[in-house]
């Protein structure tokens, strides 16, 4: 599964998580893969697509950066499934 990650950094902490992802990189348990991340001009949040084999390995990943932002996790789809769905879902 894939999923969106919304990263809030707390406030005056970005350059701790890149500290610290300079010292320890993602820190990402087996069957969490990063894919890619985008961040906010104004440096206050993260955008990352990364899969999982389960939610809980999600959950397992953030608990490493708790301390220097806040998660909102959702499961996310491509557009191409989700059309197939809606057509699936519509008959």
């Amino acid at each position: 599964m894939v999923y969106m990650i919304v990263e809030r950094f707390h406030a005056g902490k970005v350059r701790s998580v890149y500290e610290r992802f300079s010292e320890k990189g993602r820190m990402m348990p087996d069957g969490v893969n990063y894919l890619n991340s985008w961040i906010a001009e104004d440096l206050n949040t993260c955008y990352q697509l990364m899969e999982s084999v389960s939610e809980e390995k999600i959950h397992e990943w953030t608990s490493n950066w708790n301390d220097l932002c806040d998660f909102e996790i959702i499961p996310v789809i491509s557009s191409a499934e989700a059309k197939a769905k809606a057509f699936a879902e519509n008959k």
